[in-house]
């Protein structure tokens, strides 16, 4: 009697022998801290392949711009925000134009990203601190981004490393959800995840790792139906499965670029190979 086939192919299924009874398989081990690490950095080095263009998918032209939209994404998508900031940005391009701003016409000018009215709070508080205890510049260190309104470690890590340089691990919910597939950590705190994330990888590779991380659950590895058929990387995925696993069912389940649709910014950067988003209220 043959042993029963695997749920998917895998370089060991070719060589498996017939059981010699019937006795119940040994659990498999646990993988061990050094197996997991390696494997995790694989799946960076992998990911790197697949999403060479990796980039933040937030349309700015300086931190300030980069620092209010990242706060305008809280619970809404950062294509909706890259809609909405270029009529802001034109019309309150500083800290200082911001803060002076009526609050009833910013929340008119964001309303399309929700919460409106906690997000005006938010911006424009953070722009008056920009102007009053920075000289309107946005700080480049992690314990002054903080005390900014809206700021949380999250927002401050985005854009540490993508306006300054300084290398930061965004713990977004993409972030925790394939951190916890891949069994990175078994946390659901996004501080945790990220003091045990910073322990796998080395600190160069903690911005470009958080993009890439973020690209693949954007257009993969999504929350509710995972593309398993399509994954480039399921040898290394212990939660293969959870999705689709039909190679075709899957196609039909990827996004943006890898779907053949706009992605989320209107203005990418050179080398993404992906349709530019279009504007608010333009069609795609």
């Amino acid at each position: 009697m043959k042993a029963a086939a695997p749920a998917r192919p895998s370089k060991s299924a070719a060589a498996a022998k017939p059981a010699k009874s019937a006795a119940p398989a040994k659990p498999a081990k646990p993988e061990s801290r050094l197996a997991m690490v390696r494997r995790a950095r694989r799946i960076n080095r992998e990911l790197a392949e697949v999403y060479p263009y990796a980039h933040p998918e937030l349309d700015f032209r300086n931190p300030f711009e980069l620092l209010v939209a990242t706060v305008l994404s809280a619970q809404t998508t950062d294509l909706r925000v890259n809609q909405t900031t270029p009529a802001l940005f034109a019309k309150y391009p500083t800290p200082e134009g911001l803060a002076a701003a009526v609050p009833e016409e910013v929340e008119e000018l964001i309303r399309p990203t929700g919460f409106f009215r906690a997000k005006t709070k938010s911006i424009m508080g953070l722009a008056t601190a920009l102007r009053d205890d920075f000289g309107g510049e946005v700080p480049g260190r992690l314990e002054d981004l903080v005390t900014l309104p809206g700021v949380g470690r999250k927002t401050a890590f985005v854009v540490l490393g993508n306006a300054f340089g300084v290398p930061g691990i965004t713990v977004d919910t993409h972030f925790m959800r394939l951190a916890r597939r891949w069994r990175w950590t078994e946390s659901d705190d996004p501080v945790k995840i990220e003091a045990e994330v910073a322990t796998i990888f080395p600190k160069s590779e903690w911005t470009m790792l958080s993009h890439r991380v973020i690209f693949h659950g954007r257009r993969i590895c999504h929350a509710r139906k995972p593309a398993c058929g399509a994954c480039p990387i399921t040898h290394l995925c212990p939660s293969y499965g959870e999705g689709e696993t039909d190679p075709e069912k899957a196609r039909k389940l990827l996004k943006y670029e890898m779907g053949g649709l706009p992605g989320q910014r209107l203005n990418p950067p050179p080398g993404y190979p992906g349709r530019p988003a279009p504007p608010l209220g333009g069609s795609a």
